[in-house]
């Protein structure tokens, strides 16, 4: 049974029920859940970092809001942290860094075209993990 699951989480539709999956699952395993929500870095010097992180912080508190709505019992169970940088990339680097044992990750249906040019984190969270993923649709 899972102990700490991973959500990536970035307010589909998708990844509200993957979210809310995984809150049922730590619930019913006695465990917890690390949400991680990823802010993509674009180019810029200090300003648009500086920017970023003023972002950032409101992004995090509109974050912890509105899983809330999702599930009340978010402030015990889940653990949430907002992190720059490649959506695939940084979920794999989570699950070294804080013992995840299961990922949890939502699937967007997109059209061959939108696959081939953004890619897919699903896929690419699949191809890579070293723990058991489930991917809700």
């Amino acid at each position: 049974m899972p102990k700490y699951s991973l959500v990536g989480y970035d307010g589909s539709d998708a990844a509200r029920r993957a979210f809310a999956f995984a809150m049922d699952l730590a619930r019913a395993c006695h465990g917890r859940v690390r949400v991680v929500s990823v802010l993509q870095v674009a180019e810029g010097g200090d300003t648009v970092a500086l920017m970023m992180t003023d972002a950032g912080d409101q992004r995090g508190q509109e974050l912890r809001a509105e899983l809330a709505t999702i599930a009340p019992d978010t402030a015990e169970l889940a653990d949430i942290e907002l992190v720059h940088g490649s959506p695939g990339d940084v979920l794999l680097n989570e699950v070294g860094q804080h013992a995840i044992d299961h990922i949890v990750i939502g699937h967007t249906e997109r059209g061959a075209l939108a696959r081939w040019l953004l890619g897919s984190v699903s896929s690419n969270v699949l191809a890579r993990a070293h723990v058991p993923v489930t991917v809700v649709r």
